[in-house]
């Protein structure tokens, strides 16, 4: 991920430094993001824990207040001991939960939340259409490298290796009506 300021980070060497930190306080990592903000640039790290009582990709996160001073406590000493994978100079360390928009990045991410509305965009046009690089829909699975997405009548086949961004879609319900 390339910054305005010419400044890029090793986002697989800042994930191996923040997996173990994140299992020792028992939880997940989902992201790593290193973007500029008015106070300058910032390390963004959001975090996530399977919570066993609710269904299968409803949202919600056990992640707590407690987790993420833990987590960046723990993890902003052990940046500083692999100094040389953030780039030299000031910059912020937030941990937080993923919210109810929640990114998927991961392959596991599109397996875990099957049956929840997705938003995916592309680098190149989905297969199947002119030029579309955006498709939301009912997220169906993986498989063979390929999110399902189904969207009415349709179901679009994206490469997993194609996808830039991808997010649940989470639909707030007026009280006493179903979710959407």
């Amino acid at each position: 991920m390339t910054l305005a300021s010419s400044t890029s980070i090793d986002k697989r060497a800042i994930e191996a430094v923040a997996d173990p930190v994140c299992a020792a306080h028992g939880v997940s990592l989902v992201d790593v993001v290193w973007t500029m903000d008015r106070g300058g640039p910032v390390l963004r790290v959001l975090i996530d824990r399977d919570r066993p009582d609710l269904a299968d990709g409803e949202p919600g996160s056990g992640v707590s207040v407690e987790d993420c001073q833990g987590v960046s406590r723990d993890l902003s000493t052990a940046l500083d001991v692999h100094d040389r994978i953030v780039p030299s100079g000031r910059y912020r360390l937030e941990v937080s939960s993923p919210g109810l928009d929640r990114p998927l990045v991961k392959e596991r991410d599109f397996v875990r939340f099957v049956g929840r509305e997705v938003k995916v965009q592309t680098r190149a046009p989905v297969p199947g259409t002119a030029d579309r690089k955006k498709v939301q829909g009912v997220l169906r699975g993986l498989e063979d490298g390929q999110v399902r997405v189904e969207d009415g009548p349709q179901t679009w086949a994206v490469p997993f290796e194609d996808i830039v961004k991808a997010h649940i879609v989470y639909r707030f319900s007026r009280p006493g009506s179903a979710r959407a």
